[in-house]
């Protein structure tokens, strides 16, 4: 399927620099503020925002057939509503009004004052209201190194982790955007096993490396959706750090799994890169054996190659990067996930999200989590101020960024920064 806003060789009238993640063919979706407009949803180009809003005021969105009242609100999610036929229509049409050689836009300098904004002078908002959200736990590597750590390392992997997309549900109430703090969860844990458990902050607080999709409005309850067409339910992606302290997760975990460990806090970025930017980057996933069952089975390359990173910046100090890692390493891929999340009838609704589960490659610098990268405290890393860390402190800051390239495009997602504050005792 060829997709019009791909086209590697569009160019825009907005100056784009070969190092942003936002050239024509991204056109990504958000929302933003700023000290005169409470919620716009916007795209952006280069270092600029684009205000859809105004567009639709000037004009510019009639074509699409759109209320532009959609535009003037607060998430993404009455705009998501109108499924993935509109979605796309949507980012080809300005695909098509920011390209160089379209000059209806370009040429009126007024009304690129009204839908123009730099954007270092703008809040971005979170971008999409989310009902449900699941966290799954597809990466083998990460999955093999936690298991290696806490259990026989000749059995890292639990029976049933070749033959279904392992998850839990999460908590949609905590998930907050780029920028906002996330402070030192409070909770039970046990550091002596011979000793009773105590109260008081997590020692070991961590970030997991994931990737997050949202989706448009699923079937209706009791209907599944199939591998083949779970693209069509998926919007597009952010990035996802899924916050986690480790001492408590040790000890509420068994029997249900996390709880307090996790829900205290999920950060994403602000924008939402649809599915529709990303397919030239699609490739192929790592070889599942023993093969899965009929309805986890998918043609063709659905893996997608986003480098990923993440830096640590202490207080007032230089950020280090401590970990590269690439979604391209994913053992279960979206349309697994999906399918097998709706087998059972599970009905799926504009603006859940499901995130990835840290991402870990083979070597420890691609692992996506401070519990891989220093082996549960075993082995520091050191930042660039010369201090070390095990796990994070307060008042670091946690930087995740990620990017596809190829053909000369690069695409990306922005990043998600939090500062990590001290507990509320």
């Amino acid at each position: 399927m060829k997709i019009a806003a791909n086209d590697p060789h569009l160019k825009s009238w907005i100056e784009v620099s070969p190092d942003s993640d936002f050239p024509i063919q991204n056109l990504p979706l958000g929302v933003y503020s700023n000290k005169l407009v409470k919620h716009r949803v916007c795209t952006a180009i280069g270092d600029q925002v684009v205000d859809l809003y105004a567009l639709a005021e000037l004009g510019y969105l009639d074509e699409l057939g759109y209320g532009k009242e959609i535009f003037d609100a607060p998430v993404l999610n009455p705009l998501l509503s109108h499924g993935k036929t509109a979605m796309r229509k949507l980012r080809n049409h300005l695909s098509g009004l920011l390209r160089k050689d379209n000059d209806r836009l370009k040429t009126n300098a007024e009304h690129r004052s009204m839908a123009l904004l730099p954007q270092n002078e703008v809040e971005m908002l979170l971008p999409v209201h989310v009902g449900d959200y699941t966290d799954f736990y597809s990466s083998i590597e990460h999955a093999t190194n936690v298991g290696t750590m806490f259990r026989d390392p000749k059995n890292a992997l639990l029976p049933n982790w070749r033959h279904l997309p392992v998850a839990y549900h999460g908590r949609s109430s905590s998930i907050v955007v780029s920028g906002v703090p996330v402070k030192r969860p409070m909770g039970q844990t046990r550091p002596e096993e011979e000793k009773p458990p105590v109260y008081g902050p997590s020692r070991l607080l961590d970030f997991e490396l994931e990737m997050a999709f949202v989706t448009f409005d699923g079937k209706a309850l009791g209907e599944p959706i199939a591998c083949e067409e779970a693209d069509e339910y998926i919007a597009g992606m952010l990035l996802f750090n899924d916050w986690s302290a480790r001492d408590i997760q040790k000890w509420e975990y068994v029997p249900l799994g996390p709880f307090l460990a996790k829900n205290f806090a999920s950060s994403i970025s602000p924008w939402l890169v649809s599915l529709d930017a990303l397919e030239p980057f699609r490739t192929a996933g790592p070889k599942q054996e023993p093969e899965v069952l009929p309805y986890l089975q998918y043609k063709g390359e659905k893996n997608i190659d986003i480098n990923l990173e993440v830096a640590i910046a202490p207080e007032g100090g230089e950020e280090s990067t401590v970990c590269r890692s690439n979604y391209k390493y994913m053992y279960w891929n979206m349309n697994q996930q999906l399918a097998h999340h709706t087998v059972n009838g599970c009905n799926v609704r504009c603006g859940d999200m499901m995130a990835s589960g840290t991402i870990s490659g083979k070597s420890p610098d691609s692992y996506g989590s401070m519990l891989e990268i220093t082996w549960r405290g075993t082995k520091p890393v050191s930042l660039k101020d010369g201090s070390q860390r095990k796990f994070l402190q307060d008042g670091d800051t946690v930087i995740m960024r990620g990017h596809c390239s190829k053909d000369g495009v690069r695409v990306g997602f922005g990043e998600v920064r939090s500062l990590v504050l001290p507990a509320s005792n």
